[in-house]
């Protein structure tokens, strides 16, 4: 059974730090790029950051230089290290891991979000 486990969200001021984590568990398949989305009350899901199965990351232009994106191959897991915050980053994070299946068909896995609150 493949999970997703994530963790490190909760509340944090404005300027604060945070470390989220997404464990998985469970993939039999090659997993190639990983990522973090996040969605804010009554806003659309949107990419946060990405990096691929040879470490090259891309960044959504509101987080650049502020939040990094990193991965542990031998843990399947992947990190956002979050600095800087901002009220405006304050959304459900949710981690995906993309894999090949034996057909080579690319398949998303999600885990079940964490909430982030930037606040005062």
């Amino acid at each position: 059974q493949v999970q997703l486990v994530e963790s490190g969200g909760g509340l944090v001021q404005p300027g604060g730090s945070l470390r989220l984590s997404c464990a998985a568990s469970g993939i039999t398949f090659r997993i190639t790029a990983m990522a973090w989305h996040r969605q804010a009350p009554g806003k659309q899901r949107e990419l946060v950051a990405t990096i691929s199965s040879s470490d090259n990351t891309v960044y959504a232009t509101s987080v650049k230089g502020r939040f990094t994106i990193s991965r542990d191959n031998a843990k399947n897991t992947v990190y956002l290290q979050m600095n800087s915050l901002k009220p405006e980053d304050t959304a459900v994070y949710y981690c995906k891991v993309q894999v090949f299946t034996s057909l080579l068909i690319p398949y998303d896995y999600w885990g079940q979000g964490t909430q982030v609150t930037v606040s005062s």
